[in-house]
């Protein structure tokens, strides 16, 4: 369990989320109010919910990116999902428990690639030896007179150099099942995972490189040493207990049910999930599943309908309220240098792969802030979304030039190069100024 406090919670999304100091305030309380929780008597575990939050804010502001960070910093299960693709019992479509079994489900997978990293120099050891007697088959006729033992040396050897990486071999795998999908009014039923263990294992022959195989070996051999009640046990309490359900375009459903059409369900979809978030019991097919204690974070741009219009008692059900502010000039240009994965930082490494030195002076960067900025006021604002147009834009032609084995180059992007590149997109820009 998480032991950060709020403080530190906030810096590290500060890593990767630029502003929104609000938004961040109000989930970091709330991830330190479960650890806070996690310290109390079992009885009062019981009565301590946690207090869902509504994030209200434009696209592209960092809505999704802050739950998903918060997910990842304390490896907690955590899925998004869209409120409009649900609908009303009875309706054709997904039921909104499928989330919980959608929650599980990363969970199950969560807890076992952490068995896996637990296992993994016992597993490779062992798909060492495999693979070392297949090459040893194979080159026997190198051998001469050298002992076994020493030739099987030498060649696990070689194989940790690498030597062997792309060695086409012939191994015996697991013939997985093939998984069938069933959608009867969208209930997904997935027939290969829940009949695989009462399958018999048959296994067959396939040719395959040698890396490959050592993956696939080592995953086999993992399987084996991990034990599946003890990760299905886990995993259900992770799930229940540290889960984090991002639920967007709650704003969607906000209509009301008289308004007829297609729409018809929207209420009926908020008050299908209101029990999921008010707690009760799933059953998924690991076993039941309380939603008590899972937290949601719903969010929605809520340019048409407001927070107010959602069922009085799905509101009760986040009381906490919190509104994002729409990204000016200068949050581009913090967002542009400031964060490990800024999206110059990104384009850098990516166009480095074709041996470009890519570098942006100040003034390009204030320029690129400043035709983002402009293009989200004068036509649909799509947050820092618009960034990635801008630079796809902006790098079109390096992109498409780069690639063969020339020698490194450096390019530096500065202001007249932004302005000669995007000057279309400026045109178009200062001609929506005046268009009613």
């Amino acid at each position: 369990m998480n032991q950060l406090s709020p403080k530190q919670i906030v810096n590290e999304l500060d890593k990767y989320i630029i502003g929104q100091d609000k938004a961040k305030r109000a989930v970091a309380i709330a991830l330190r109010n479960r650890y806070r929780r996690s310290k109390l008597s079992e009885a009062d575990r019981e009565e301590i919910t946690p207090k869902n939050i509504i994030m209200k804010g434009p696209t592209g502001v960092g809505k999704t990116e802050i739950a998903r960070r918060l997910a990842k910093l304390v490896k907690a299960p955590f899925i998004k999902v869209e409120a409009t693709k649900y609908t009303e019992v009875g309706y054709v479509g997904r039921d909104v428990e499928s989330m919980i079994r959608d929650l599980v489900e990363c969970s199950i997978r969560l807890v076992k690639e952490e068995k896996m990293k637990e296992v993994s120099v016992k597993a490779g050891a062992a798909a060492e030896r495999k693979i070392v007697a297949v090459l040893s088959e194979m080159k026997k006729g190198e051998r001469g007179e050298m002992a076994k033992e020493v030739f099987d040396a030498k060649l696990a050897e070689e194989l940790r150099a690498g030597k062997y990486n792309d060695t086409q071999i012939e191994i015996e795998v697991l013939d997985a099942p093939k998984s069938m999908e069933i959608v009867p009014g969208g209930a997904e039923i997935n027939i290969g995972s829940i009949f695989g263990d009462m399958l018999p294992k048959r296994k067959k022959r396939r040719k395959m490189s040698v890396r490959q195989a050592m993956q696939q070996i080592v995953n086999e051999e993992s399987e084996k040493l991990i034990d599946d009640d003890s990760v299905t046990a886990e995993a259900l309490s992770r799930a229940e207990e540290q889960g984090i359900i991002f639920i967007d375009e709650i704003d969607k459903i906000a209509g009301k049910a008289n308004q007829g059409g297609a729409d018809v369900s929207r209420e009926g979809v908020q008050r299908d999930i209101l029990p999921i978030v008010e707690g009760c019991t799933v059953m998924t097919k690991y076993g039941a599943v309380k939603t008590d204690f899972i937290l949601f974070i719903a969010a929605g741009a809520f340019h048409i309908s407001k927070v107010e219009d959602l069922i009085p008692e799905l509101q009760g059900r986040f009381p906490i309220n919190v509104e994002l502010e729409s990204l000016s000039k200068e949050d581009f240009v913090k967002i542009l240098t400031q964060p490990q994965n800024a999206i110059t930082v990104q384009y850098g490494k990516l166009l480095s792969v074709d041996n470009i030195d890519l570098k942006f002076t100040d003034d390009a960067i204030e320029e690129i802030a400043q035709i983002s900025a402009d293009m989200n006021a004068t036509s649909e604002a799509i947050g820092a979304r618009r960034l990635h147009t801008v630079m796809e834009y902006l790098l079109e032609d390096i992109s498409f030039n780069a690639g063969g084995d020339y020698p490194t180059v450096q390019v530096t992007i500065d202001k007249k190069y932004v302005d000669e590149h995007l000057e279309k997109m400026i045109k178009n820009r200062d001609l929506k100024k005046y268009v009613l």
